[in-house]
């Protein structure tokens, strides 16, 4: 049973402009580090990606898998779950909670539960989950924060 990790970020944007980044899988290669590619595999009717492909490479550990994605109506709440078991894990579900905030920055609630299929002591798993969280949330609030004002 996998645990589950979560942690917030406040970026200073709005909603829409965090959420098209996040839904901009073919452009994850160039901003998270880990990511080597994405590839959108399947598409809902409103263009959105249902399923994207991953091979990423994090030094310590390299896997590819397929995650599965749901959208909330306007796009408060992404989240997935891996489609079958990679090289390293058994499951994965997360998912992207978005606030906008009065002062029109949005505050973004990354949650993560995985299962690895390789062995690894709780304590050391949690640490390396709060440590991709980390370093996803950091990145996702600098590619967002660079980018120009729509």
């Amino acid at each position: 049973m996998a645990d589950t990790t979560t942690q917030s970020i406040q970026v200073a944007a709005p909603m829409a402009r965090v959420a098209a980044v996040i839904c901009d899988f073919p452009s994850y290669p160039g901003w998270a580090e880990a990511i080597k590619q994405a590839t959108v595999v399947e598409e809902y009717e409103d263009g959105y990606a249902a399923q994207v492909s991953f091979r990423i490479d994090a030094g310590v550990m390299a896997d590819e898998y397929t995650l599965e994605y749901a959208y909330a109506d306007d796009l408060s709440r992404i989240e997935w779950h891996l489609v079958a078991p990679s090289k390293t894990q058994k499951s994965q579900e997360g998912s992207y909670d978005l606030v906008e905030n009065a002062d029109g920055s949005t505050t973004v609630t990354y949650t993560l539960a995985v299962d690895l299929a390789i062995g690894m002591l709780g304590m050391f798993r949690r640490k390396a989950e709060k440590m991709i969280i980390d370093t996803a949330l950091k990145e996702l609030k600098r590619r967002v924060e660079s980018l120009p004002a729509a």
